[in-house]
């Protein structure tokens, strides 16, 4: 268990350095500070709803990491296919997963960082008047667990091609769908149609659905498991394709 703990770390450091290595990383967290301030200020009527809350700042998440998060973690393992670096990494003595768990801490980490760096608008919304914190900490915690839905669906998709132009598509229309899914407008047209049962189905499987709740301060264990559940199963399906491309 240390060995696999140490093999993480070190996979995990690596990955964190080579984010940084580049201007890439800086551009992604201007863009991304840049983006949710004008979504919650100008976008969300910050101060036209003239309370103290952040619900302008985490209604435009879903939608700003559809694009932001593909674009941070199309390059996990296409990159690696591309420079031909995947089978020595893959043929290092560590196991499979340990790489995979390990970009995936790194990037995720990666996706904490810009989103702790949008502190101000919290510091904003304590200044101009008293919100209640727990309920903005529970918005910040499921922001960070879609974030990191995201991005083990990127990570899947990034195992599959080498071409990080179609990983990001992909992963994009992969997360679309699990906007969509619990969008209001489509809940309420399956409603008009009388589809009830598919409308609750296609809802639980929404991360619109689940990070309602973190938006209002309750951690449903539902919620939890729906966030774990994704991210396991890309995280284990992006194993799979690494080791269909190892054997062949």
């Amino acid at each position: 268990m240390n060995d696999a703990l140490v093999n993480i770390r070190a996979i995990a450091k690596r990955e964190l350095v080579s984010y940084f290595s580049s201007p890439v990383a800086y551009v992604f967290l201007v863009i991304f500070l840049l983006m949710t301030g004008f979504f919650t200020f100008m976008a969300g009527g910050f101060f036209e709803r003239g309370e103290a809350s952040l619900i302008s700042f985490f209604v435009w998440h879903p939608w700003l990491y559809l694009f932001l998060v593909p674009a941070a973690g199309m390059r996990l393992w296409s990159e690696e296919r591309r420079l031909g670096t995947m089978e020595l990494l893959l043929t290092m003595p560590i196991a499979p997963w340990h790489a995979i768990v390990g970009k995936f801490i790194a990037s995720w980490l990666f996706l904490g960082l810009a989103l702790v760096l949008t502190f101000p608008v919290w510091i904003t919304v304590n200044y101009l008047g008293t919100p209640d914190n727990g309920v903005i900490v529970g918005g910040y915690f499921g922001s960070f667990l879609m974030a990191g839905a995201y991005l083990a669906i990127t990570s899947m998709t990034s195992a599959m091609t080498r071409n990080q132009v179609i990983s990001f598509i992909v992963s994009v229309v992969i997360c679309l769908f699990l906007i969509l899914a619990g969008w209001p407008p489509v809940t309420s047209l399956l409603d008009s149609l009388q589809w009830s049962v598919l409308r609750d189905v296609a809802a639980s499987m929404s991360v619109m659905t689940h990070f309602d709740g973190f938006q209002k301060g309750v951690a449903e264990l539902r919620s939890l498991v729906y966030f774990g559940v994704v991210i396991s199963f890309c995280l284990f399906t992006t194993g799979v394709i690494l080791r269909t491309h190892r054997v062949s």
